[in-house]
Parts: C-alpha cells; structure tokens; sequence
C-alpha cells in the first residue's frame, strides 16, 4: 500500500513537472506571437514610438533600418512597430490607439489609408503628442476638420516617381513606340494613385503609346501575376509594364516569363528593392524607380525630435511641414 502511494506522489510530480513546462512553453510563444505583431516592445524612457505600415515588404524594412541607424546616431530610444499586412486598417488604428495610452510624447505614422489614422492623430493632438505624417498622406482637409493636426509630411514625390518610370519605357521605345499597361496599387492609396497619375500622364502625352490597361493587384505579387496575365491575353501586343511597386512588378515578371516574352516585353518596378535590383541585373527587368526608405524614416526622426526640443505649438490651422526625399532609377 506504501508503495502504490509512493507511486501515486511520483506520477502526480512528474504530471505536475509536464503542466508547468507546458504553461511555460505557451506563455513564451504567446509573448513571441506579440512580439511579431508588434515588431518591437516598448523600451524604458523612449519618448518617440513610429507606426510602419508593415514589415512583409522590403521597403518598410529599409525605412525601419533607416530611422534604427537615426536614433543610434542621435544616442536615443525609439520604439518602431508596424500591421502585420497592409490590407488590415483596423489593426493598425488599434496599435496606434493602444501606444497614445503610453508614454510616448511624439508619435511618425504611415497610415495604410489617407483617412484610417484620423481619429488617432486626433486624440494625440489632445494628449499633446507631435505627429509627423510618413510616406502615405494623411487625408489633410479631412483631419483639419476632425480637428487635428500634423507637423511634417516626409515623403518621395510619387508622381514624379511615375513619370520617371512611365518616361524611362518612352525612351526606351523610341520611334517604334507600342500599347502599354499600368499596374497599380491598392485603388484609393496616394501613394499609388499619384504613381498611376504620373505614370499615365507621360503615357497619354506621347502619340506614339496606346495606355491599353490600367489595373490594381493592391500591392500583392501574386495578384499582379493573374492581372498581367488577364491583360496579356486580352492586349497580346503589350510591349512594357509600369507597376506601382516593386512586389507587383516581380509578379508581372513572372507572368512575362510564362508567355515566353522574357526580354521582349519591358517591366519597370517601383522602390529599388534587392530582389527587383537583383532581377533588372539579370535582365528580367527593365528598370525599377528606387525610393530612399532610410532616408525618408530617417528625416521622419529628426523631425520629431525637433520638435520636442523646440516644443512647437500644435495647431489645426498651422500648414504641416512638407519634406519629399528624391528618387533616381536603376537600370541595367
């Protein structure tokens, strides 16, 4: 009997041993799941916290690095956090709501949409936190008349950027000339739209190029793949691509590379990403219109920390400082 309760103890020890393992081991991946979401805990006495619209694109990651490189050379903390997609604007308002409850005193956004941000801004505004408008243009007009206000805008001059790219197929073209398409982003996104606006502009001023599709893949490679492939059946005598990032881009790369069209068809990306510089060395792209990331994340953080050195007086009727870093395109 002795021993049978002996035995008893011992199994309930080592079930005991197993349910504490196994709370630890789920309470640690919980906190890693959080981490990955978040990107970044929030670190002891940093004042600025900086909202990316993701990190599952190169570009943002860049930009993540760029303001990482800022802080270590301002010797200051920054918090750096971003949605786990772009297409989730309701998860990216909540990060930013959860963060104003924080100790932050200035706050860099880059909304996923011109207006998904307001009420945040808003409410920052009232605690008395700076916001400086990152890359995506906050919709200004309708955060005026919320009632709220930004100190900055840095951002590339993505018209600009598609015209660039638009006028580089042009060029290359030449005298032939030929149809055209554009891939753009996400319908609504002003990043996208001013590309698409730059882009089709140049198109519809040569009368040697026929503008014959104009199409969102909302920033997704895969979905650009089955867009080109839709306009290639469709128009079969396409002879360039301009797309709005460089994500979408690869797809319609590879949708080139599945008709047999490699190298006769032109493909020009947007961002200058590794991967698409990678593929215009090879020569499966023509051209990519590369942003400076870095250095817009990094102007971003100088911003910010002006201000809370000089302690601007924050005004819905005050302009928002407007900063565009240039773009220059890779070709091979």
């Amino acid at each position: 009997m002795k021993h049978f309760k002996k035995l008893t103890l011992i199994a309930s020890m080592i079930v005991l041993i197993i349910s504490l393992f196994s709370s630890c081991s789920k309470k640690e991946s919980s906190t890693s799941t959080q981490s990955t979401q978040t990107q970044q805990q929030t670190s002891d006495n940093a004042q600025i916290a900086i909202v990316l619209k993701t990190l599952s694109n190169p570009f943002w990651v860049t930009m993540k690095e760029g303001i990482e490189a800022e802080a270590k050379a301002q010797g200051i903390k920054v918090d750096i956090f971003a949605a786990s997609s772009e297409e989730d604007v309701q998860e990216q308002l909540k990060l930013v709501e959860n963060l104003l409850n924080k100790d932050y005193k200035a706050i860099g956004v880059a909304p996923l949409s011109p207006v998904n941000l307001i009420p945040a801004v808003v409410e920052a505004n009232k605690k008395g936190m700076y916001v400086v408008n990152i890359d995506e243009k906050i919709d200004m007009n309708e955060l005026k008349n919320a009632g709220g206000s930004v100190i900055a805008f840095v951002t590339t001059d993505n018209e600009k950027v598609g015209a660039k790219g638009a006028q580089y197929i042009v060029d290359t073209l030449g005298a032939q000339g030929g149809e055209v398409a554009i891939i753009e982003g996400k319908a609504g996104n002003a990043s996208g739209e001013a590309r698409k606006k730059g882009a089709a502009g140049v198109f519809n001023s040569n009368s040697l190029i026929k503008l014959v599709a104009s199409q969102p893949a909302d920033w997704d490679r895969s979905k650009a793949l089955d867009v080109a492939t839709n306009m290639l059946q469709r128009n079969p005598n396409i002879k360039a691509f301009y797309c709005c990032n460089d994500t979408m881009a690869l797809g319609v790369m590879q949708a080139v590379q599945n008709v047999g069209k490699e190298g006769k068809i032109l493909v020009v990306g947007t961002d200058g990403t590794p991967e698409a510089v990678q593929a215009v060395k090879d020569g499966k792209m023509a051209a990519t219109v590369a942003q400076d990331p870095a250095k817009i994340g990094a102007t971003s953080l100088q911003l910010l920390i002006k201000a809370l050195k000089d302690k601007p007086q924050i005004s819905v009727d005050k302009e928002p400082e407007f900063i565009t870093v240039d773009s220059n395109l890779i070709k091979k």
